[in-house]
C-alpha cells in the first residue's frame, strides 16, 4: 500500500489492526531468535529452519510496513455521506446486466472486512473502481479477467454501519 490512499475504518477495525501492528512488532525478537538459533545449527545451505525463519522475517516485516501504511492513511470513524455515490465505507446493492437478482457488498479494503455474510470489494479490483464515483441508477462497464466486459448497475450506495 504504498501509494498512500485515505483508507475509511471504523474505530473497532483500526483497533484490531492496531493491536495485530503491535503484537508483530512485540514478535521480532521471537523471529530474530529462531534465526540466530538455526544459524548456530550449521551448514545455512541446508538449513530449513533456517530458511523458515528468513521467509517468517519477510513475511512479517511486510504485513508490519503494509499495516503501518494503512493505519497512517487511515481515516477513522467517519463514515461517508449518505449522498448515493459509490465510495469506500458503503455498502453497494449492484445488478449485473441480464441478471434480475441483485448482489450486496461492502467497498473497502479487505483489513476493514465486514461482520455476517457481507462480501468485501476493494476499490482497486475492477469491479471496485468501475463502480467508484457511481450515483445511484448509473450503469458501469468492467473488464472480467476473461478479457470479456461487463455491465453493471448501482441501485443503492448506503454508509456501512456495522
Amino acid at each position: 500500500m504504498s501509494d498512500s490512499k485515505v483508507t475509511w475504518l471504523t474505530q473497532e477495525a483500526y483497533n484490531r489492526l492496531k493491536q495485530e501492528l503491535d503484537e508483530a512488532i512485540e514478535n521480532r525478537p521471537v523471529i530474530a531468535a529462531k534465526i540466530n538459533a538455526s544459524r548456530e545449527e550449521g551448514d545455512l545451505k541446508e538449513n530449513g529452519g533456517y530458511h523458515a525463519a528468513r521467509e517468517e522475517q519477510g513475511q512479517a516485516e511486510a504485513r508490519i510496513r503494509h499495516l503501518q501504511e494503512l493505519l497512517r492513511n487511515a481515516k477513522v470513524g467517519e463514515a461517508p455521506k449518505n449522498d448515493g455515490l459509490a465510495e469506500p465505507g458503503k455498502v453497494l446493492t449492484i445488478r449485473y446486466d441480464g441478471d434480475d437478482d441483485t448482489e450486496q457488498f461492502l467497498l473497502a479494503t479487505r483489513e476493514e472486512g465486514a461482520e455476517g455474510d457481507l462480501d468485501v470489494f476493494s476499490p482497486e479490483s475492477p469491479l471496485g473502481r468501475a463502480l467508484l464515483g457511481a450515483k445511484e441508477g448509473e450503469t458501469r462497464e468492467y473488464e472480467l479477467p476473461s478479457g470479456a466486459s461487463q455491465k453493471v448497475t448501482l441501485i443503492k450506495a448506503v454508509p456501512y454501519d456495522g
